[in-house]
């Protein structure tokens, strides 16, 4: 039976493994756990096909392709990992020096935080991202899985576990709870003394659970009510490259597109052009058409559902779109003020003022000019892979990647001071 307690136990005691860790060591655990991973590509495909059978009529079709893994994707899970050991160390680094007149001698110098939880529901990938930016900070981390992904992730996490020993290092470095209860969570939620930071991805139910009740610091991440404005002086051909990216390329993640705003004076014209693109086009390709849901003056263009209450404010992880028309970009910096969650917007605009209003008054996380928002993503920020998209102010915003699972403490150099 899983003992949650002996679990934390031993990562709590794992972590001054890491904490003396040098770079050269640390990278070399990440290597031999890319390496570990191809090597166990079939029995993480057998529990992955597991979990997919177990899936199916459960979750949605788009959800299912979340959980889905194949040889390609074991393989850039792995070479994701590789290229996090590239990545410059974030520890031990001067932050800030000074020196007082008395000779003492201040520093500010990055550490790692300790012990990281990362509770996630269906993407098995989540879990290498996470190990692997979690030693090359040097924290240890507590993996939690939704039950939808647990085989695979338990295949993978043995392989990085073989991966940690290969390297010289503790295998307890990582761990998987085995059990995917919500008391689960909730024990991750409140185990002070265990956990130094949590990190829900999932959908907006597990986040607002986690920011409710955890007794230990927790960063909101990932819900994803996006919005794309296509400003009156936009090219139209790039607007609707920018909206077919940022709605069809991957519509369960959460830097999808959820909802369109178009300028009422350009409306006439360029909805039907999306509805083209969208709707028609998808479906002469044998694609799956997105689903659009108008507001009234929008639908005075071209069909499609009404928009309900709630569609403003759903983030629909599918290919469904909710369409309003504003009365210039000012009407849209207001709307997306109501009704964002802080992750990714986007302008398409020509001219410049429209877009220092927007990026001047827009309060996200990122803020696009004349690009998708599908961007916002920590490998394309450069940052290698990603924790999670952090939608709050303190500590993190946007991507975490390896700085932001550091602090810093103040090293103080002497010669007998006193005060």
């Amino acid at each position: 039976m899983f003992d949650m307690k002996e679990m934390l136990k031993k990562t709590k005691s794992a972590q001054s493994c890491l904490r003396n860790a040098d770079t050269v060591l640390k990278n070399k655990a990440l290597e031999c756990m890319a390496d570990a991973l191809e090597k166990n590509t079939d029995s993480i495909l057998a529990s992955n096909s597991s979990d997919m059978e177990k899936a199916k009529g459960v979750i949605s079709d788009v959800m299912c392709d979340r959980l889905m893994l194949n040889s390609d994707r074991i393989k850039a899970m792995a070479d994701g990992i590789r290229e996090v050991a590239k990545l410059p160390d974030p520890v031990g680094l001067v932050l800030d020096e000074h020196t007082r007149n008395d000779g003492l001698k201040i520093t500010k110098v990055s550490v790692s935080l300790g012990v990281i939880a990362i509770i996630y529901e269906s993407r098995p990938n989540v879990t290498s991202d996470a190990a692997a930016l979690a030693v090359k900070s040097g924290n240890c981390c507590v993996l939690r899985s939704g039950k939808e992904a647990f085989n695979s992730a338990l295949s993978i996490v043995g392989a990085l576990k073989q991966g940690l020993k290969n390297a010289g290092l503790d295998e307890n470095c990582i761990n998987l709870v085995g059990d995917t209860s919500h008391e689960s969570a909730n024990t991750l939620m409140t185990a002070n003394g265990y956990i130094d930071l949590l990190i829900p991805r999932g959908g907006a139910g597990l986040i607002n659970a986690c920011v409710r009740n955890a007794t230990v610091p927790c960063i909101a991440t990932g819900t994803g009510i996006c919005h794309v404005y296509v400003e009156k002086s936009a090219d139209f051909e790039m607007a609707l490259n920018i909206i077919e990216n940022a709605k069809t390329s991957r519509p369960s993640v959460c830097n999808a597109e959820e909802v369109l705003l178009v300028d009422k004076a350009i409306a006439e014209r360029f909805l039907p052009l999306v509805k083209e693109r969208l709707v028609d086009r998808r479906v002469q390709n044998g694609l799956i058409p997105v689903e659009l849901r108008l507001d009234s003056f929008a639908a005075s263009f071209i069909d499609g559902k009404t928009a309900g209450e709630k569609d403003f404010d759903t983030e629909f992880l599918d290919y469904i779109l909710a369409v309003k028309c504003v009365d210039g970009y000012k009407e849209a910096v207001e709307h997306i003020s109501a009704h964002s969650t802080g992750h990714s917007e986007a302008i398409v605009t020509s001219d410049s003022e429209a877009s220092r209003y927007f990026t001047q008054n827009i309060d996200s996380a990122a803020v696009y000019v004349n690009s998708s928002t599908r961007f916002t993503d920590g490998g394309e920020f450069g940052l290698g892979c990603e924790m999670g998209i952090s939608t709050q102010k303190l500590h993190a915003r946007g991507p975490m990647g390896l700085r932001e699972l550091t602090t810093y403490k103040y090293v103080v150099y002497g010669n007998g001071n006193i005060r």
